[in-house]
């Protein structure tokens, strides 16, 4: 919005011409969604326990985590309401990827507070089960890689990090697999989403990744340096990646060990769609399964204790996700979830070295 009124008065005052660079409205947008969630987090915590919005716990889980019955929960609203009007103020709203990226945030979004709704406003400990959320994940993700394919602007190729040429043209199987994708990642965060902070760190440190990939996968002389897809107008997506990045750092300020709000549903299944639909456009869909490592590992140590418990009768880890494997086993909560900081820190820095690696 603000790219549309102040760059065209660039003719008539000079200064307005830094709106037209992608970098300067990118660091607007992460300064705008930050500050907003700062300034906000604490009005809009007190009127969650206004309406006595609190969180439910499992008494299958660790213990210690009793402590934390009746705080304050669906969080990821803050979160989706800061990003969504940092990208608005500052990206180029002609961009159709802008808007991809905000309907998969959007509409997963509204899935997750469905769920919490029911879950905590209306006291029905299902929710949603497990089975409507995935078909609406699905719903959501289908009509946004519809849309790409359609458009024809994001190539319907899958890219391989460390090679420079290797790449597999999907046609109309990017379809299913973009869905795949968007689907998957949307509930890999909503998994990793157990402890004070825990889902919010890596989510900070591969928005902020996929920040770097997505402008340099929509400038052209970068991309061709760097021998990654060109895909025309993804920088714009740097916008969007750099306020949710922003708006997560935001939120742990209060989301932060001891939390004083959860994200919920709302917000890890919104988070984890606009990671998953970035991946898609810039064409780095393994460099995500290397950044969001985190999000893979604790998706996949429930789809092995399942299976696991399933065909042999036994369990893989104490307890799934695998956070909670760790916690069960002696570490204290905070050493778990700074040490899942880390890797997902190592992980950023190893994505963008694939970079060179080519």
């Amino acid at each position: 919005m603000l790219y549309h009124l102040l760059y065209p008065l660039h003719e008539s005052i000079g200064v307005f011409n830094v709106f037209k660079y992608i970098t300067f409205r990118t660091f607007g947008a992460t300064l705008t969604a930050m500050v907003l969630c700062l300034l906000l987090g604490s009005r809009y915590i007190r009127w969650l326990k206004e309406k006595q919005i609190g969180q439910s716990i499992r008494e299958l889980g660790p213990q210690s985590h009793m402590s934390k019955k009746g705080t304050p929960t669906m969080g990821g609203g803050l979160i989706l309401g800061c990003i969504t009007l940092s990208t608005v103020l500052w990206a180029d709203l002609r961009n159709h990827y802008v808007w991809v990226a905000l309907f998969v945030m959007v509409g997963t979004g509204l899935i997750g507070w469905v769920d919490d709704y029911r879950k905590v406003v209306q006291k029905n400990s299902k929710g949603l089960s497990a089975r409507q959320k995935l078909i609406w994940q699905t719903v959501v993700a289908l009509a946004a890689a519809i849309f790409m394919y359609w458009m024809r602007d994001t190539p319907p190729v899958l890219k391989f990090p460390f090679f420079k040429d290797l790449a597999l043209d999907l046609g109309i199987f990017f379809i299913p697999f973009a869905v795949l994708v968007i689907v998957g990642t949307s509930n890999a965060v909503n998994l990793t989403d157990g402890l004070d902070g825990l889902a919010v760190g890596p989510t900070i440190t591969t928005a902020l990744t996929f920040a770097v990939l997505a402008y340099s996968a929509g400038n052209f002389v970068i991309a061709e340096y760097l021998q990654i897809p060109f895909v025309s107008g993804a920088g714009e997506l740097a916008i969007f990646l750099a306020s949710t990045g922003a708006a997560c750092l935001g939120f742990l300020w209060f989301n932060a060990y001891p939390a004083e709000v959860f994200m919920g549903d709302v917000g890890a299944l919104a988070l984890g769609g606009a990671l998953g639909v970035s991946a898609v456009i810039t064409k780095n869909e393994f460099l995500l399964v290397i950044c969001g490592g985190v999000f893979v590992v604790e998706a996949l140590s429930v789809m092995l204790q399942v299976a696991s418990f399933k065909l042999t009768g036994k369990r893989i880890f104490k307890m799934a996700p695998i956070h909670h494997h760790f916690e069960l086993k002696g570490w204290p909560e905070p050493k778990v979830i700074v040490r899942f900081w880390i890797v997902s820190i190592m992980l950023a820095l190893a994505t963008l070295a694939t970079l060179k690696l080519r």
